[in-house]
Parts: C-alpha cells; structure tokens; sequence
C-alpha cells in the first residue's frame, strides 16, 4: 500500500505550529484550486486539521463548507446523504463512535443542514454525541460545552433541536427509531430536577415513527466531477 504524502504547499503548512489565513489562500489557490473534489482532498483536509495545534478563525469555515459540501453535493447522491456517504462521514471524524473534535463534530451538523435527506442513523450519531459528553465525558460535544454538567442545559437543548431540525411538524417531533433509542438513552441518564425546562417539552412532544427503510445500495462511495456527468469509484 502506497503511503499519502501531502503536496506542496499543503506539507509544508501541516509542518507549522499555527495555520493562519495566509495558508488557506496558499490552499486554495495551489492545493486546492478547484475546492474539495476527491477522496484524496479529504484526506489532505483532515491531516492539516490535525497536524497544526493552533489555527486561525477562518480555518473552521474553510474546514467545515469545503468538507460539507465535498460529501454532500459531489458524492452520489447529489445534494443529498444516504447510508453510504453517511457511513464515510462517521468513519472519518470518529473513533469508535465517539467524534474526535468540535470542528468535526461541526462538519456532521453541516452536511446534515445541507442535505436534502438525512439518514435515520446519522441523525442519531450526533445525538450520541450529547449522551457521551454526559455520561462519559468525551468526545467533540464534550469539549465545546460551556458548563460540564450531568444536567441538560440550554446549550445542549439548542444542539438537539439543531440535530432534530426536519423531523418537527406542528408541535410533534416525528422520531424514527434510532434517534428515539437515543434520546431515551439520554432521558435516562439525566435527572429531571437537573435539566433545562425546555427538555422536558421535547420529550413530551416526541412521536415514534418508523419509516419505510429504503432499499440499500451495494456500491462504493462514488465521486462526481465538476460537470456532474462522469463519476469516479473510491474505497
């Protein structure tokens, strides 16, 4: 197996202690002239991200739509996650089920903004990253709470509803059953008396639903060109 290297400017930029907005222009103009456009780049993304330990403000944007909109509108299918696209996603930001950072963590909520469809199991992966944050005390969620407590707070009241935004229609939370499994999870390990008012109104206003599971698709996460015409097969 072939080892990636990172191309010029891209190593020498992973080689530095801060990544500043000088070396996104670098990025784009050399590294990544056209945006994000293969398995490849991604790769690249990621080891920038995790090889600079300071980075300057504009690196969480430039991060976060250029992943986003890599998975979301240039992977089949266009403009939207299916269980495929879904299953790279998570491989790529988490270890073990548990996302490594916030950024990445801000990726996932992104894609599923900007998705036209998102997938049962995604929905519930960044949920789960709540209920580790409170029970385990880990993951990217964990690290951008403001108050680390048991309790559910406000901050994790404006991330579920985040998380859940499209499966609300007029005061019902239509939750299919991943995602049920794991806000139960959360109701669980948390106590009434500690938690945020609010939260008690989303488990009220809950609504198992159990959506037809469409056919699943046995092929490699497939890329499209800028044309949208010819498409690519990576691993």
């Amino acid at each position: 197996m072939s080892e990636f290297r990172l191309a010029f400017p891209a190593c020498v930029i992973a080689g530095k202690h801060r990544l500043t907005a000088e070396d996104i222009s670098l990025l784009r103009k050399h590294t990544f002239p056209e945006g994000i456009r293969t398995a490849d780049d991604v790769v690249a993304m990621l080891a920038l991200n995790n090889s600079c330990p300071e980075k300057c403000p504009e690196w969480s944007s430039f991060f976060v739509e250029q992943l986003a909109g890599f998975i979301v509108n240039y992977t089949y299918p266009q403009g939207s996650l299916d269980e495929i696209n879904v299953a790279w996603l998570m491989r790529m930001v988490a270890t073990d089920g548990v996302v490594n950072s916030a950024i990445e963590l801000e990726l996932v909520l992104h894609a599923m903004e900007i998705s036209a469809n998102v997938p049962d199991e995604l929905r519930a992966f960044a949920l789960d990253q709540l209920r580790l944050a409170l029970v385990e005390n880990i993951g990217g969620y964990k690290l951008s709470r403001a108050i680390d407590r048991k309790g559910i707070t406000r901050q994790d009241i404006d991330y579920v509803m985040r998380v859940l935004r499209g499966v609300g229609d007029a005061g019902v939370i239509k939750a299919p059953p991943l995602t049920w499994s794991v806000l139960m999870q959360i109701a669980e390990a948390t106590l009434p008396v500690g938690n945020h008012p609010r939260w008690a109104d989303i488990l009220s206003a809950l609504q198992l639903v159990d959506y037809a599971e469409p056919p699943r698709r046995s092929r490699w996460l497939r890329i499209v060109d800028d044309s949208f015409e010819s498409a690519t097969a990576v691993a």
